[in-house]
């Protein structure tokens, strides 16, 4: 079929492609007087070696982990922190606010309209000077009365400043709490209240005020705890986060481990049992062990099939050189036209096998076919070849391929046919296989031929010119690409039927 298109007289070139040269090959170049820096160049890694490895999974799952404990713990540190700190003060608000009432609940006004305590107020605190807690009644024309704890100090209170006792309409008697610096080196906090007590109409301020002291220390003693609980409760999530990422990514490093043992011991399969996430990792490595394997396998088979095939050609060659054969032209011609049709053969196949590992091919039927019938037409111009079907039909399968299967069958129709050929395309446009006919109004195949005219170098007509590889070729090739080719009779022109199936696109 090398005339009907020209992508079908391209051959591939099987020559192995340069290894990359390595310290041994530099040094055998250095040797014959290669220079120094020539070799430094060819040492250098290229491709797949010459690329930086990426963060591996570990790191990023480890990071990940981290900066998120870290956000969360140290969110949920400040806010409980701040949630127990508010809750010390309230506490401590709350010590001071009873005994503000304590106060007024012991207070009476005497004879000259002075406040007096009718029972001794409970804290020993109150009577020890600089003790940290203490007490203060005021009131507009009296001077401050103060706990002995004072001694020579005045508390200076906020209803003071607001001026109590001016007047009847701002009257306040909510109890105020709020912190004070007015003893250096002693902060306070202030609990006040403006009440009138029976017997009198003058206003009275009483304050309860105590040193910041302790509750600074109960404040700072919560956040040691949350900081070393925290800190605590950090390192273990991250300690169970590398746990995790250790034992969670083991069964990666036990895939890796099978694939080295594939290769130190023979084995053709990963067998190891492994979680449910890995097994589809685990199911493609094998399939492509298994599709590497079989074409390592084809290929071992059509080189050894090539081999034998011109083992006796050339076996027939030598012995006529050897006895000096008068006839050694003829056979000279005869048998390297026999070594070129196998070489034709394999090298077709080896053509769509390589194109076929490439990728998802995709081609339009119609379009090869016209293609295929203008050249036809050309060769056989008083023949007559019609085409019918869809137009829009896509199988999967390179286009030289499909050009080199369609046009082995229209060419053998034309050649071996009465001058009529029909094709038509997608027969059966529902099924998963693109069915394409090609029909001739010859002789036909007997049905006892039909499976020996697949054979390479099988011939029916041998008066007219062929090698006898159009049929077996197409078989081959669409047998690469999971396809299929049978021979029946035409009903309509009475000639061959080939019955061409190719998987759609």
């Amino acid at each position: 079929m090398a005339s009907v298109t020209a992508s079908t007289t391209q051959q591939t070139n099987l020559e192995p492609k340069g290894k990359p040269k390595g310290k041994d090959a530099s040094a055998r170049e250095v040797s014959k007087g290669a220079s120094a820096p020539e070799a430094e160049v060819q040492d250098e890694p290229v491709g797949a070696d010459a690329r930086k490895p990426r963060a591996s999974l570990a790191r990023r799952m480890g990071l990940i982990a981290a900066g998120w404990i870290i956000i969360l713990l140290l969110g949920g540190g400040i806010a409980l922190e701040r949630t127990l700190t508010r809750q010390v003060v309230a506490n401590f608000d709350e010590q001071l606010e009873y005994q503000l009432t304590s106060m007024i609940a012991s207070a009476e006004i005497d004879s000259f309209g002075e406040v007096w305590f009718y029972r001794t107020l409970g804290d020993q605190r109150f009577l020890e000077p600089g003790s940290g807690l203490y007490w203060q009644i005021s009131g507009e024309g009296y001077e401050p009365y103060p706990s002995r704890s004072l001694w020579d100090r005045t508390l200076s209170l906020q209803a003071d400043k607001r001026g109590a006792g001016t007047d009847a309409a701002a009257f306040d008697s909510e109890v105020h709490i709020y912190d004070s610096a007015q003893f250096e080196g002693e902060p306070l906090r202030i609990a006040e209240r403006t009440v009138i007590l029976p017997g009198s109409e003058t206003r009275w301020t009483f304050a309860v005020a105590s040193a910041t002291q302790q509750i600074d220390n109960q404040i700072q003693q919560v956040r040691l705890i949350l900081t070393w609980s925290f800190a605590v409760l950090g390192l273990g999530l991250l300690v169970m986060a590398l746990l995790q990422i250790r034992y969670g990514l083991s069964p990666l490093r036990r895939v890796r481990a099978a694939i080295q043992k594939l290769r130190t011991t023979g084995d053709n399969r990963i067998t190891e049992p492994l979680p449910a996430e890995v097994e589809p990792l685990v199911d493609e490595v094998n399939a492509l062990l298994e599709h590497t394997e079989r074409q390592a396998e084809e290929a071992r088979m059509h080189a050894g099939n090539l081999a034998h095939a011109l083992k006796t050609p050339l076996t027939v060659l030598t012995n006529a050189a050897t006895a000096r054969d008068p006839n050694l032209n003829e056979a000279v011609f005869r048998e390297t036209r026999t070594m070129q049709r196998h070489v034709d053969h394999h090298l077709a196949r080896a053509r769509a096998v390589g194109r076929r590992a490439v990728g998802q091919a995709r081609s339009n039927v119609r379009a090869s076919a016209e293609a295929v019938r203008r050249a036809v037409e050309r060769l056989y111009p008083n023949g007559r070849l019609d085409i019918a079907g869809t137009k829009d039909a896509l199988v999967a399968i390179e286009r030289q391929d499909l050009d080199e299967i369609l046009g082995n069958l229209i060419e053998n129709a034309a050649k071996y046919g009465g001058g009529s050929v029909f094709v038509t395309l997608d027969v059966e446009p529902d099924s998963e296989q693109c069915q394409i006919w090609v029909e001739d109004d010859g002789m036909g195949i007997p049905q006892e031929e039909r499976d020996r005219i697949f054979d390479r170098g099988a011939r029916l007509d041998t008066g007219k010119p062929g090698t006898g590889l159009g049929l077996a070729i197409v078989r081959d090739v669409a047998e690469i690409y999971g396809g299929s080719v049978t021979l029946d009779e035409s009903e309509d022109l009475g000639g061959l039927l080939v019955e061409l199936s190719l998987p759609r696109a």
